[in-house]
């Protein structure tokens, strides 16, 4: 926690500590609900204020992930143990590093405030948290390694539901971004019961052809028996 004590003044975003970066991941903060425990942005302009509205919006559901597209730009968010993990990035990034970077803050986090942060008041971590916030996102922005290291992790398959619409439609009206979620379940339940339905379609070819090889092996079969009997008595009548 900041050497200074809590504060509910917002400090001014650093800016201009090394290092620095232009492109990737270029803002990110911690909440509580609506209140902004710590945060630090690589450029100006209102990412901020954006990232306020959305935290309004976001449902208190455990590992609740969702992105939103802004323009050129994409807000990820990620609820864990009662705190908001959101970060801004470019488009380009995709969503597998900036969820990265999410899960990383989350774990650096609450390894360094744990059960505090549930009583901070606004912005009281940030002075102290910022340049974490600062380092880990000029590290994922920049450093080929963290790609690596996400997809060692196994990151991937835990983003497959994650879905990135506009973020228009969660600040214009809240009922959307439930309707996400639900789309989201939706999709789910649908993938599983065409997987059900694909084995059950298996299963009854696997049956039909092995009727099939049963029925064809039967006719050959009688139609030895058949023939035996037809040139059986020939057969013994030329032997002798």
């Amino acid at each position: 926690m900041s050497a200074g004590g809590p504060s509910s003044s917002r400090p001014p975003l650093p800016h201009s500590a090394p290092p620095t970066h232009t492109t990737g991941i270029l803002y990110a903060l911690v909440a509580r609900g609506a209140v902004v425990l710590a945060e630090h942005s690589a450029v100006s302009g209102n990412s901020s204020v954006v990232a306020v509205g959305l935290l309004q919006k976001v449902p208190p559901d455990e590992g609740f992930r969702a992105s939103w597209a802004a323009g050129q730009h994409i807000f990820h968010l990620l609820v864990a143990s009662g705190l908001t993990y959101l970060c801004m990035a470019e488009q380009t990034l995709g969503t597998r590093l900036p969820f990265a970077f999410l899960s990383d803050i989350r774990q650096a986090f609450e390894a360094r405030y744990g059960a505090v942060a549930g009583g901070a008041v606004a912005y009281e971590m940030s002075t102290e948290f910022a340049p974490v916030l600062r380092d880990r996102m000029h590290y994922f922005s920049t450093d080929p390694r963290a790609d690596t290291l996400t997809r060692v992790r196994g990151e991937v398959s835990e983003l497959k539901n994650v879905m990135v619409d506009n973020i228009e439609k969660v600040l214009g009206r809240g009922e959307r971004l439930e309707l996400l979620v639900e789309k989201t379940d939706t999709l789910g339940q649908q993938a599983f019961a065409f997987k059900r339905q694909a084995r059950v379609m298996r299963r009854q070819m696997w049956w039909q052809n092995a009727r099939m090889t049963v029925l064809v092996a039967g006719l050959v079969l009688l139609a030895a028996y058949i023939l035996v009997g037809a040139v059986g008595p020939s057969l013994l009548w030329w032997v002798r």
